[in-house]
């Protein structure tokens, strides 16, 4: 199993992540960048279903209520006629979860990348160079600079100030933390067509399902701050930078969405 993820996962984004720091004037930060939007690229095909599918559910919902009506005492039939709907305009319930999954395997991954690059003095840079392709390899004396913008990417992106005991968040990690929270506001019209619906049937699953997906929406913004408060800030980075594109990509599919009211009162659209 460890080959297999070395062969697939690690091995490759290792590689991409040195090709793009040598490409671009030695920068890791930018290297980083760079592999994000590829990743994101190539995960376009498991993203875009789920970005249309939020939009689907949003616009199916009254037929949902109608058999939610229709077979409130009949479980069984009422899941056949929500699975009929659902192929009918081409919905899967389950994708959602799936690029949630997948990116979290991508970070895991590149957390483990990171790990390798952003300690790569020494005897690491021997380790290292075991990954790499022919013609990527480091002279062994070799340093990697890890610096980009004010930060340092081996160590979190927090400041320290003189009037707080505590470290505050340094501004990449807000900036992800909030892009992540509005891209959670984007997709509530669907989260809350979905809790609508349970509401008008008996079967506490659906209820179950619907509260956890309400929940992931604050999760995950939570995560990205709590997690980024102590990871390397070049993970920071890559969540940024994939979660901006998220957003621009869930934008020119189905609008603004939750996001509308908000940037109504503030005017910012009409």
């Amino acid at each position: 199993m460890k080959e297999i993820w070395n062969l697939v996962l690690f091995q490759p984004m290792t590689n991409g992540l040195i090709f793009f720091y040598g490409l671009l004037f030695n920068s890791l930060g930018l290297g980083i960048v760079a592999i994000t939007i590829l990743i994101r690229g190539a995960l376009a095909p498991v993203m875009v279903p789920a970005m249309k599918s939020s939009g689907k559910m949003k616009k199916i919902s009254p037929e949902l209520e109608k058999l939610k009506k229709k077979f409130k005492n009949q479980p069984k039939k009422l899941q056949k006629a929500q699975m009929d709907l659902y192929k009918k305009h081409g919905i899967n319930p389950a994708a959602g979860c799936l690029p949630m999954i997948v990116q979290l395997i991508v970070l895991i991954t590149l957390y483990q990348v990171l790990y390798q690059v952003l300690k790569a003095d020494g005897d690491m840079i021997a380790k290292l160079n075991e990954f790499l392709y022919s013609g990527l390899k480091f002279p062994e004396n070799a340093v990697i600079d890890t610096k980009f913008l004010y930060f340092d990417l081996t160590k979190p992106d927090t400041i320290t100030t003189s009037f707080f005991p505590f470290p505050l968040p340094g501004l990449v990690l807000v900036l992800a933390t909030v892009v992540q929270f509005f891209n959670s506001k984007m997709m509530a019209p669907a989260v809350e067509a979905s809790k609508k619906i349970a509401k008008k049937t008996t079967d506490k699953k659906d209820d179950i399902a619907t509260s956890m997906q309400s929940q992931m929406m604050y999760l995950f913004p939570l995560m990205t701050l709590v997690i980024g408060y102590s990871f390397p800030s070049g993970l920071v980075v890559y969540w940024f930078i994939f979660s901006l594109a998220s957003l621009i990509q869930q934008y020119f599919i189905s609008g603004w969405g939750g996001l509308g009211p908000w940037l109504k009162k503030l005017k910012l659209v009409r």
